[in-house]
């Protein structure tokens, strides 16, 4: 059949004129390197097929792969690979192509950000999207890549792809039909996945130098395996003699829900259990029991488990990898994709990064700002991993941390996700079940059925009720000078106090400096600090040795970290009764005390922090001054009040979604403040790699090892940084001219990171935000 492109017809023969190269290869000047154009082109093509076929797409990527790079078939770009050219685009041909000839916004979308990300998808951004417009008005001052007068020839270009032995299906006949929803968006990205990792994963191949070791392929999830080695460990946990029985039978009765959920259908759920259940690896059991019970003809790939703290990630990645060793496999099949993984030896070394870039791994540990942000960006390297989420199983822990204003548009898509067409499954665990579902008929549209979860935790379980093991003391008539909050601490040998500024917890941590085992934890303490003043509090505790905790609510949802007396500052009920978790959590004693106290100054980190902490406020004075925090249906009625004076579906979020505009969702959807900035401190290998920065500049590898040494710091109201902060360069090639990196600083100045108590000393006036 011949190719029809407007009134010229192409038919798919041979005639070998030339020879088209997609990539030179490094002192090669024989050619015998180089990589042929339609060799990249054929083999993007197969693996983005591949990639997509979980979800239906794998003709639709087979396709882009072809057209990905239609623009080097142009006699300028070939020219270019001898360096005699520069500035050209060669990705808006195979775009423009997608979408004249085979009416395909998606996959004209995919194809035009492959290399610069995807861009708006209106009607009006893909009316222009032609090569006449691109020749005279291009939106990065590129050239095509034929010369004048056929720059915008794109029929010559298709005759030399022909004529090199490619080739291509009959082109559509539908109208052209832009997206209008988050489903739409999140099936673009999708494509856009496929086609990016197949083009990176390709062109890394072709590069590898000869004693250059391959890629590592990915290993495959072996649930059976998994879940006898997790089923060996429950049974060693259920006969821990430190642990109440009372303890020990509610966790049992925790674990049989959660593999009674795993044998039935559905592919959206809620876990609300209480604190100390054993949630961790209730879920886990939940997703391996689920993974060996599938139907062959379609098995789950891959377990995701998401959470938003680093300390919770150290203490989760812990445990699940001494499963993978009872299990006897590859410590490779579980992956981890947050700052502190590259501490652990195993995840060291290049293949482990690797892996990390696309999500190459049976199981995967990650972080809520690394999932949500990348099923929401549009940038290739946020993107690449996102084809691995079909058939997948994704945990979402401690979900009450995910900001209201991103909590509409984050629903939409994993709603999306469990779709048929993908077939992944979704879990919103927590104790303090934000109720998302009164929001079901926002999220609902066109590719998802709103939301209407199942819980894994049956009501007759009365988890909460049996579970109670924390006395309440609010305080909340009149407000609680900060002197008698030290003074409580004083008197409390083994205590935790969560306030609500990072400002108020170094306050309160320097009036007490001199009582015996003070400790202080917030993010003013850069993550490997964190890490290391916790096990120093482990530690103590089971000595028996003091400790005053003064911190954040950076311990607060799922810390392995167990009190008798904590106090919090009045907080949004969720929080509260977080804070609670860290009381008694094990049930080793018959009851803990919680003091909720309400602080003499009326600070918040946001708005809408203030608005939960006041609700949660008028809640207990309405209730003769207490709330019963062992009820869910306190939980229930907070939502109830909360949502409808919440703004859960940001503005500017819902106009970009309607227009499709993936820069502008990329850029609003942000679970962590954008004006802030990440300063290397000099606490551990801190002062060295300041030294590097100082010296050649940054690198990604350079973030990559700094992360662990990082503080977050906000930019001041005119846009300043606090003293201290020194700017650094991106490592530039030589004889470039130096770049500033916009978002990272250093701090080589000793006295301003106190490496005892203290972390990061900014230089006071007023508070700063809490981080996630």
């Amino acid at each position: 059949m011949p190719f029809l492109l407007g009134r010229t017809r192409f038919w798919q023969r041979p005639r070998g004129v030339t020879t088209y190269y997609a990539h030179t290869f490094p002192g090669d000047a024989t050619r015998q390197r180089w990589q042929r154009l339609k060799d990249h082109a054929a083999q993007v093509a197969e693996q983005a097929r591949q990639y997509a076929a979980p979800f239906g797409e794998g003709d639709r990527a087979a396709l882009a792969g072809l057209l990905h790079d239609l623009g080097k078939y142009g006699v300028l770009f070939q020219r270019r690979l001898c360096g005699l050219e520069r500035g050209l685009d060669h990705w808006s041909a195979g775009a423009c192509l997608a979408k004249q000839a085979y009416r395909d916004a998606g996959l004209a979308l995919a194809i035009a950000g492959h290399h610069t990300g995807l861009p708006c998808g209106d009607a009006e951004t893909l009316r222009d999207l032609t090569l006449e417009r691109l020749s005279t008005q291009h939106p990065l001052g590129l050239r095509l890549t034929e010369p004048d007068p056929d720059q915008t020839n794109l029929k010559k270009l298709v005759q030399r792809l022909l004529e090199d032995g490619l080739t291509l299906p009959r082109p559509g006949v539908l109208p052209l039909r832009p997206g209008q929803t988050a489903a739409d968006m999140l099936d673009t990205r999708m494509l856009f996945s496929a086609l990016v990792d197949a083009d990176y994963l390709d062109t890394e191949a072709a590069m590898r130098a000869d004693d250059e070791p391959p890629r590592p392929a990915g290993l495959p999830l072996d649930a059976p395996r998994l879940l006898a080695a997790l089923e060996e460990r429950l049974a060693e946990l259920a006969c821990e003699e430190s642990l109440p029985p009372t303890t020990r039978a509610l966790r049992a009765d925790l674990m049989q829900a959660c593999r009674a959920a795993g044998e039935a259908t559905g592919p959206l759920w809620t876990l609300t259990a209480p604190t100390g259940s054993g949630k961790t690896l209730a879920l886990l059991l939940f997703a391996l029991t689920r993974a060996v019970c599938q139907p062959p003809a379609r098995p789950i790939r891959r377990i995701v488990v998401v959470l938003p703290f680093l300390s919770l990630l150290d203490q989760t990645a812990e445990e699940y990898r001494r499963i993978v060793a009872a299990a006897g496999l590859d410590p490779a099949c579980l992956l981890e994709h947050h700052s502190l993984a590259g501490t652990h030896a195993a995840h060291s070394d290049s293949a482990a990064r690797q892996l990390t870039e696309n999500w190459d791994a049976p199981l995967i540990l990650t972080t809520s700002v690394q999932l949500l942000e990348s099923l929401h960006a549009h940038t290739p390297g946020a993107c690449r991993k996102l084809h691995r989420l079909a058939q997948s199983i994704i945990l979402l822990d401690e979900v009450q941390t995910l900001p209201a204003p991103l909590a509409v548009l984050t629903l939409k898509t994993l709603a999306r996700l469990t779709q048929e067409k993908y077939g992944a499954t979704v879990v919103m665990a927590t104790a303090t079940q934000p109720a998302f579902d009164l929001l079901s008929e926002q999220v609902r549209e066109a590719g998802n059925a709103g939301w209407q979860p199942q819980e894994m935790a049956p009501p007759p379980l009365r988890l909460f009720e049996r579970s109670k093991r924390v006395t309440p003391h609010w305080h909340l008539e009149t407000p609680t000078p900060w002197a008698t909050v030290q003074d409580w601490l004083r008197q409390e040998p083994h205590s935790l106090c969560i306030v609500n500024l990072r400002q108020d917890a170094l306050t309160l941590a320097q009036a007490l400096s001199d009582a015996p085992g003070l400790r202080h934890l917030s993010t003013f303490l850069c993550p490997a600090h964190r890490r290391a003043v916790l096990e120093e509090i482990r530690a103590d505790l089971q000595a028996g040795r003091p400790v005053r905790l003064v911190s954040t609510q950076c311990v607060e949802a799922g810390v392995d970290l167990d009190f008798p007396v904590v106090f919090r500052a009045l907080a949004p009920l969720d929080a509260i009764a977080q804070a609670a978790g860290r009381c008694n959590r094990h049930g080793r004693r018959p009851y803990g005390k919680l003091h909720v106290f309400l602080p003499e100054e009326d600070r918040y980190p946001t708005s809408a922090y203030q608005r939960a902490a006041l609700l949660t406020l008028s809640l207990a004075r309405e209730n003769g001054g207490h709330l019963n925090l062992a009820d869910p249906a306190t939980f229930r009625r907070f939502y109830e009040r909360l949502w409808p004076y919440t703004t859960t579906n940001r503005a500017e979020l819902r106009e970009a979604v309607a227009r499709q505009d993936y820069p502008t969702v990329a850029r609003l959807y942000r679970l962590i403040p954008q004006d802030s900035v990440n300063v290397v401190v000099p606490y551990g290998e801190g002062p060295a790699l300041i030294e590097e920065a100082r010296q050649q500049g940054i690198t990604r590898a350079w973030m990559r090892r700094a992360q662990p040494y990082t503080v977050t710091v906000f930019r001041r109201p005119d846009g300043t940084l606090p003293p201290h902060c020194e700017p650094v360069n991106l490592r530039t090639r030589h004889g470039a001219p130096a770049q500033s990196a916009d978002t990272w600083f250093v701090c080589p100045h000793p006295e301003a990171y106190d490496a005892q108590l203290l972390g990061w000393q900014p230089d006071g006036g007023g508070a700063e935000p809490f981080v996630l």
